[in-house]
């Protein structure tokens, strides 16, 4: 059955649920349902002989569960006489019916519909009198792998979450990380590793996702790799704090024939489902800007009594927003790279570039990252991307495994300007990026290249052409009376231009007479006595001598300023905007002058259109 076909039949469900539910609340009845009715199809083939197995082990006093797996050549089983069609047979106890019916799943496969709280809206169709015709409608669809195979079911399936995370805007943002932002980040993160690319190459890898959602990332990046080398096999790994995002993540994974237990379920960070456990990939878009009080006593205490044996070594951000602990979940799980290594791709805000000076939390773990040469590229995205907010939104490439021309070095690129309008708005979310745009960065990245926006206006103002060119080649001919515009967009930079030493500026104390006040004891004695009132701070680049600074900035200022050795921090931000910004010069007077009289003009003649 083709997508169409069954997006088509999805809605026959959902003409049956107006009414009786919201539109944001049909993924609720339709999604389980979905997953019923393809287990159902799938264990069809062995039912007969489970039950068989299932009557004998009983019998014997065995637990059945084992034997119950072999038998039906899965990862999952059930163990009722009943299925979907037979339900239909007897009208008058369909509720019950279907509920002995989920009850005989095996442990995992039932867990999905718990968490679903599927039982919840079985009891609202019910009440509703809608229960009989939506299972009628389910029974009646062929989901058989023989007609829809596991990576069809899969895309399938993609296809109807993403629906319903549309259609449920105010929702959406929490689960649902857009389609073109997965699939540049699963560019990027493949972009360099052939071995797994070539068709032919019968490679396993892993990739983890420790804000799993609904599995959209661990499934593009699945989709990803069968496009361009069938034989690879990439077995995913999740967690999900969200029962409903879990059932559904777990239930697309049962459906494309990963194995389940790899989704878990619960808070990554107070409780890591996948302890020392190391992956190849891994992506994520963890919450951000959201405060991580509720566990903060168990990661203080892991970053106090573990260290950097625990995974929040380097330090702690603060409470406010716990996007950078999942930054730092992810560097625990890197593969060694003795033992081929990893890279990880994670969505972040702008605050984590930047917040907190030398010394706090945010700046050691910037150091970490950095001192360790662990970015390969931060990649500044448009605004309006995401369902649920419209800030602005970085995509951190972090890499063990970084090829030569790579180390010690970090790409920034700044695609903001990389998007097109969409047709309708969803939530937040305005805009989009296109394939060219996707592509345009993945090239950029690849090719570990500073690069120019080039845009050619003719005399009126008027884009006429716009390319994208390693930085300084010649520029396109411009129109007679037109202009070009250069923009940067990619600029690479050493680890160590991001660092500064913070130092601590102390002035001397004076008496009313003026005199300076000097100690009287201990180490202090006869030394000039900090004045705090004039006491600063100065940010001395890395790689610059902090006594040559201090004589060239802060001496012929001060004279009688001294450095405090003891007070002096290392730090690090990434300033990206500061690395892209283009001073635009200001309008002339004339010019202003001129526009300000035409638009007076304009006016007073519509003034005197309407006294007349």
């Amino acid at each position: 059955m083709n997508h169409q076909a069954l997006s088509s039949f999805i809605w026959s469900v959902a003409d049956l649920l107006r009414g009786d539910y919201k539109q944001s609340e049909y993924g609720r009845v339709i999604l389980p349902f979905t997953v019923l009715r393809r287990l159902d199809c799938v264990l069809e083939a062995t039912k007969p002989a489970v039950l068989a197995e299932f009557a004998a082990k009983t019998k014997a006093g065995l637990n059945p569960d084992p034997f119950l797996l072999r038998k039906s050549g899965t990862s999952f089983y059930n163990s009722s006489p009943l299925d979907l069609v037979k339900l239909l047979g007897d009208q008058d106890h369909i509720r019950q019916n279907l509920y002995a019916y989920v009850q005989a799943f095996s442990p995992a496969a039932r867990d999905i519909f718990e968490r679903f709280d599927f039982y919840t809206q079985v009891e609202r169709l019910a009440k509703a009198n809608l229960l009989y015709l939506v299972v009628e409608k389910f029974a009646n669809i062929d989901l058989h792998p023989e007609a829809v195979d596991n990576a069809s079911m899969g895309a399938v399936f993609e296809e109807l979450i993403r629906k319903f995370a549309e259609i449920s805007n105010e929702t959406a943002g929490e689960h649902f990380t857009p389609r073109e932002v997965i699939r540049l980040m699963v560019d990027l993160l493949f972009i360099e590793d052939d071995d797994v690319l070539t068709p032919g190459n019968a490679v396993v890898r892993t990739i983890y996702d420790p804000t799993a959602g609904t599995g959209g990332m661990l499934s593009v990046a699945g989709e990803y790799l069968l496009e361009h080398n069938p034989q690879a096999r990439l077995t995913m790994y999740g967690q999900e704090l969200n029962d409903e995002s879990y059932a559904i993540c777990k239930a697309d994974m049962l459906i494309k024939g990963q194995p389940v237990e790899n989704i878990v379920v619960g808070n990554t960070l107070s409780d890591d489902g996948h302890a020392h456990t190391k992956f190849d990939y891994m992506l994520s878009n963890p919450p951000f800007g959201v405060e991580w009080k509720k566990v903060e006593k168990v990661v203080r205490q892991e970053h106090e009594q573990k260290g950097f044996d625990g995974r929040f070594g380097p330090g702690l951000p603060r409470v406010s927003d716990g996007s950078m602990l999942f930054l730092m979940h992810l560097l625990s799980k890197m593969r060694p790279a003795k033992d081929g290594g990893s890279r990880f791709g994670i969505v972040l805000n702008g605050s984590p570039l930047f917040t907190g000076g030398a010394g706090s939390g945010e700046s050691e773990i910037r150091r970490y990252v950095l001192e360790n040469d662990l970015v390969e590229a931060i990649v500044g995205l448009p605004t309006d991307m995401f369902y649920n907010t419209g800030i602005a939104t970085y995509v951190w490439i972090l890499s063990n495994k970084k090829v030569e021309d790579r180390k010690g070095f970090v790409q920034l690129i700044d695609a903001s300007s990389f998007w097109q309008k969409m047709r309708k708005s969803l939530g937040s979310k305005r805009k989009e990026m296109s394939e060219a745009h996707i592509a345009t960065v993945t090239r950029l990245f690849g090719e570990f290249m500073e690069a120019e926006l080039l845009t050619v206006m003719d005399a009126q103002g008027n884009v006429s052409g716009q390319w994208v060119l390693p930085t300084g080649a010649s520029a396109p001919d411009v129109p007679e009376g037109g202009q070009l515009k250069r923009v940067p967009i990619a600029r690479i930079f050493r680890n160590e231009d991001f660092g500064y030493t913070t130092i601590t500026v102390e002035r001397p104390l004076r008496d009313d007479k003026g005199q300076v006040v000097l100690g009287l004891k201990g180490k202090q004695k006869g030394k000039p006595q900090a004045d705090s009132a004039q006491r600063d701070t100065e940010n001395v680049p890395l790689g610059e001598d902090i006594q040559a600074y201090f004589e060239r900035e802060v001496l012929p200022h001060a004279p009688d300023a001294w450095i405090d050795e003891e007070k002096s921090k290392v730090g690090y931000e990434i300033p990206f905007n500061r690395h892209f910004y283009v001073f635009e010069p200001p309008r002339s007077l004339h010019a202003i002058d001129e526009e300000l009289k035409t638009v007076t003009a304009n006016i007073m003649k519509m003034l005197e259109e309407l006294a007349e």
